[in-house]
């Protein structure tokens, strides 16, 4: 393993964090109410210079590193990059008034850099506006990945800025594209800035203030979550916010690539997409029957109005965002498992939404069928393909597997969790797990869309940080950290 290389790029990433933080520290210069006591300069200050120095010793650190990355460094930078990211992402709110705790702190910076969107801050009124503006900037950072940021910046990163790029669960290359991983890196990043333009100008027409425009812009095109309000999206009650922000909730959850398709003029791309088809099926399918399951149960619900909260919970849920505009926590039991359903199946792979994506999803009906067909018909041969092209068969392996640790996953954190917090019901422990792994936000019963995670304890906090970096790199970048072989010399 070569150090002086991790550490280059650690030193890098930190100098790229003290830069982000700086930005909110201007605004906090400007415009925090010092007044009110609602003051972040000091604290953003400090976050910076640590930021900076410590980004400095690394790169002195690793001086000597080479520039090349091969496979195995590259899978250990990308899953030491989001925990030390999120470590250093977390001073802001230990450092400023109302100060966090360091448990507090991690979960909600690593909640921000891997769009989960989940929260431990009760009262999002007591802190300042440099804090808020730093916790919405994270997840705009992590939606589209801050290595594939990085990849995107640096264009000498060899061979290796494939396997950081390919191991970014936001960011897979494929489908043919044939250019430089930097080139590509580069026209994802211009596609999600331009997208966030685009977002922020209709927020700021509907009547949002800058500052709240450009949060909420932060949180919808990352498809993470997080708000200046407390009430969420449902701060506003405004129909034509809510639209706007499903529609670009929608875009945060289809596939970046496929954009980069249609603007090389590859409209054909669109006949052979299967994927978001299925999402946009799925999304319409789900409402339509959420929307009558409610009017017809609910209690004196109109049309209208069901079908605008349904929608928008439906949209928020799938794609994994958590803004919330009703406490659907209150809705009778179907609708609620529609939901938590939706948990699990997730966004468009190379998206910036997470849950297990819907080609998986694919994969494993499409697998599963040919297996019974070929169970009692083996003469036949039968294939898998998926948006047009065949799947081989250790990629279908590959699927099945994933989808199999998935859920060992979920259910030996939901046994911790349930170990570690006695007082929760078995609803809020197994939702408290789906919500932070599949990078939902909010959860159900006593965590649900109205609630926050402060009340758990610290080592739940810890556990459910880890569990976020888990389900933002798909499993297996953080969880070969664990494996001694990964950092023997070879």
């Amino acid at each position: 393993m070569n150090f002086h290389l991790l550490c280059k790029i650690q030193g890098g990433l930190l100098l790229l964090l003290g830069v982000a933080q700086s930005f909110c520290l201007a605004y906090a210069y400007q415009f925090d109410e010092r007044s009110k006591g609602l003051d972040s300069v000091e604290g953003l200050t400090l976050s910076v210079s640590v930021n900076i120095v410590f980004g400095l010793i690394f790169l002195m650190l690793g001086r000597r590193s080479g520039k090349e990355i091969l496979r195995k460094e590259a899978i250990a930078i990308v899953g030491l990059s989001w925990i030390v990211c999120a470590v250093f992402g977390a001073l802001p709110y230990v450092f400023c008034e109302p100060r966090m705790g360091l448990a507090d702190a991690f979960f909600e910076s690593m909640s921000g850099f891997t769009t989960t969107g989940a929260s431990v801050i009760q009262d999002l009124e007591t802190y300042p506006k440099g804090i808020l503006l730093w916790r919405c900037l994270t997840q705009w950072l992590g939606g589209m990945g801050i290595l594939v940021l990085f990849v995107a910046l640096l264009s000498y990163l060899g061979v290796g800025s494939k396997a950081l790029f390919r191991h970014e669960s936001s960011a897979k290359e494929g489908g043919g594209l044939q250019a430089r991983i930097h080139d590509v890196a580069l026209k994802l990043w211009q596609i999600y800035v331009v997208l966030s333009l685009v977002l922020f100008g209709g927020f700021k027409l509907l009547g949002m203030s800058v500052f709240d425009a450009v949060c909420h812009t932060f949180a919808t095109i990352s498809t993470g979550g997080f708000s200046p309000h407390g009430l969420s999206i449902g701060h506003y009650n405004n129909p034509l916010i809510e639209a706007w922000t499903m529609l670009f909730m929608v875009l945060g959850g289809i596939s970046f690539m496929l954009y980069a398709w249609l603007l090389r003029g590859k409209w054909d791309r669109w006949r052979k997409e299967e994927e978001t088809k299925y999402f946009l099926g799925i999304v319409a399918t789900v409402t339509l029957a959420i929307t009558l399951h409610l009017v017809i149960f609910g209690e004196n619900m109109t049309l209208f109005h069901a079908l605008r909260v349904s929608s928008f919970q439906v949209i928020s849920i799938i794609t994994t965002t958590g803004f919330v505009t009703d406490d659907y926590d209150m809705w009778p039991t179907f609708p609620i498992l529609l939901l938590l359903g939706l948990m699990m199946v997730g966004g468009c792979t190379g998206s910036t939404a997470g849950g297990v994506k819907i080609s998986r999803w694919l994969l494993f009906f499409k697998t599963m069928r040919k297996e019974l067909n070929e169970s009692f018909r083996p003469n036949v041969i039968r294939s898998v393909s998926l948006n047009g092209n065949n799947v081989d068969d250790e990629v279908q392996f590959q699927t099945m597997f994933f989808i199999a640790i998935a859920a060992v996953i979920i259910g030996v954190f939901t046994l911790t969790v349930s170990l570690l917090e006695p007082g929760l019901d078995l609803v809020s422990a197994l939702s408290a797990v789906f919500a932070t792994f599949m990078n939902i936000g909010p959860a159900l019963g006593h965590l649900g869309p109205t609630e926050t995670f402060q009340d758990l304890k610290a080592p739940t906090k810890i556990l459910l940080s880890m569990l976020m970096a888990v389900g933002r790199l798909e499993i297996f970048a953080i969880l070969v950290l664990f494996f001694p072989s990964l950092w023997r010399k070879y």
